[in-house]
């Protein structure tokens, strides 16, 4: 032990003893630890835990081989290097061993200075029993493989490639949806699926940085990219995250040699746009939280590459978050941060970014004093975006992932002018959108259906506003009926419901919804 490491656990060592003395609890004696050791030595919440239990690397290991064991859990691999990586913030836990290590100190996540709930899903702190006796410790019902998180060593190197069981994760989730599983028996896989899926990210985000990867090759992953594009309007969203993860896969495993500098760029290039389409389909899912993890390993990217238009890109994209899951607020601060990254550059994000302006207006006009103002605001947002993508090029109107389209353009004009109240211009405008549709992208005719009846309630007609709701929504299997397409469903409901009371008819439309419900979430909506 070095001379600095002897005084932290002298250090620890006696403030234990004092908070011992007086009838303190191990986290209090731990968070007193880390106060006073971090400051001078670095110490970390989990060590700190550890040193308040006054015990070894070693003891650690075996309560959780142990915890292991106890659960009928083959012994774990864990030893002193790995957890000594944990307590110098060189590697995070994964999932798994992050429970066990909770269940050990007897604590939750952000008590040994790691983010988000415990995948156990409830709390690890357990009062004392009456008495005196022990705690009895959680037994929890978990099911995750572990899967460390590699982190760079020195030089730039990484350990060896862990995403393989990830990887595998995905193909089977694939193969099972493949072979016809309905989407409601796929829903057990969601916490390991997402668990792979946050693992694939993260080390993307370690990757960043010899052996060439052929032209040909580069070629088939662009073309894969543009297609998965292609499939995100109409293809199953976990179907497609699956194939789409996997490519991203690939390409983190060529970005972590060292490549000729145009190689490099077009790697990056489609990093930033897997982990955007990524976070796309995971604000189609719900989960905003990976979303904008997503959105935050583009940006990372998308910077390598020096493209003003593609880093302009990820940002409106991102922006779509808070609108849909937070503050449109924040909504609009990212909108205008994409817009002045993308400048006077023709590019989708100049015509998507005003847009996203229009809509987060829209919705705090309601919320506003000054709204003739913010009406306004919203206006001149719209006619921005309407002059940019008369300046986009063909490739790009005609790409409603990566680019915009014209039919998308319509759609969010009318839906603003809905959120505004201005009905008549909305329904026209909105039936306008309609027709420049054919058979695809149905999801996003649901949803301009779904406005169209909200104009209907606007005007007082509550039996025209459940008919063309209910229309809306027989046009999409139960399979697709995502959080996000459901909720504008639910919402009209409530909205009639307080305009005109219940009724047998919005029963039947609230009782066509229900199946859905039982799904996991699907949808290849168009945000």
């Amino acid at each position: 032990m070095s001379g600095r490491q002897h005084r932290e656990t002298e250090i620890a060592r006696r403030i234990r003893a004092r908070g011992l003395a007086v009838g303190r609890a191990l986290a209090e004696i731990a968070e007193e630890i880390h106060d006073v050791c971090g400051a001078q030595f670095g110490t970390t919440r989990i060590k700190a835990h550890r040193l308040s239990n006054g015990i070894a690397l070693a003891d650690v290991i075996e309560q959780v081989r142990a915890l292991f064991e106890r659960d009928g859990k083959p012994v774990p691999g864990i030893g002193e290097t790995l957890l000594s990586a944990y307590e110098s913030g060189m590697k995070r836990p994964g999932p798994e061993y992050l429970h066990y290590l909770c269940s050990v100190y007897r604590v939750e996540p952000p008590a040994l200075g790691f983010d988000g709930p415990c995948i156990c899903g409830h709390g690890h702190v357990i009062a004392s029993v009456p008495g005196g006796g022990e705690p009895q410790q959680d037994r929890p019902d978990t099911s995750l493989v572990e899967r460390e998180i590699p982190a760079p060593a020195k030089g730039g190197h990484h350990c060896a490639d862990g995403g393989e069981e990830d990887e595998n994760v995905l193909r089977r989730t694939l193969l099972t949806l493949l072979a016809g599983t309905t989407a409601s028996k796929v829903a057990g896989l969601d916490s390991e699926v997402l668990a792979a899926m946050e693992n694939l990210r993260r080390r993307m985000d370690v990757t960043m940085v010899t052996a060439t990867v052929s032209p040909a090759m580069l070629d088939q992953w662009e073309q894969s990219t543009t297609g998965f594009g292609r499939q995100y309007m109409n293809a199953p969203p976990l179907r497609l995250l699956c194939d789409v993860m996997l490519e991203f896969s690939a390409v983190r495993k060529a970005l972590e040699h060292r490549q000729p500098v145009d190689v490099q760029e077009r790697l990056c290039r489609m990093a930033a746009q897997l982990a955007g389409l990524s976070g796309m389909i995971m604000i189609d899912l719900g989960d905003h939280r990976l979303a904008r993890s997503f959105f935050r390993t583009g940006r990372t990217a998308a910077d390598e590459t020096g493209d003003r238009a593609l880093r302009a890109w990820v940002t409106a994209r991102e922006a779509l978050v808070p609108l849909y899951y937070g503050d449109p607020r924040e909504a609009l601060t990212l909108a205008k941060k994409s817009r002045d990254m993308a400048g006077h550059t023709p590019c989708a994000a100049r015509t998507m970014a005003p847009v996203v302006e229009a809509r987060a207006l829209a919705m705090l006009a309601g919320t506003n004093g000054s709204r003739h103002e913010v009406v306004e605001q919203a206006k001149r947002a719209l006619h921005r975006a309407r002059a940019a993508f008369q300046q986009m090029n063909a490739s790009d109107q005609a790409d409603a992932a990566f680019g915009y389209t014209e039919r998308q353009l319509y759609f969010y004009q009318g839906d603003v002018l809905v959120k505004l109240g201005q009905t008549t211009e909305a329904d026209l405008i909105l039936e306008q959108a309609l027709g420049k549709y054919s058979g695809e992208d149905l999801l996003d005719q649901t949803l301009i259906r779904f406005d169209r009846a909200r104009c209907r309630l606007i005007e007082g007609d509550a039996e025209g506003a459940i008919h063309m709701g209910r229309e809306a929504i027989e046009h999409v299997a139960a399979e697709y009926r995502t959080e996000l397409i459901l909720r504008p469903a639910y919402d009209l409901i409530r909205d009639i419901q307080a305009e005109a009371g219940e009724s047998p008819k919005l029963t039947e439309f609230r009782d066509l919804l229900r199946p859905a419900t039982l799904a996991a979430p699907v949808s290849g909506q168009d945000v």
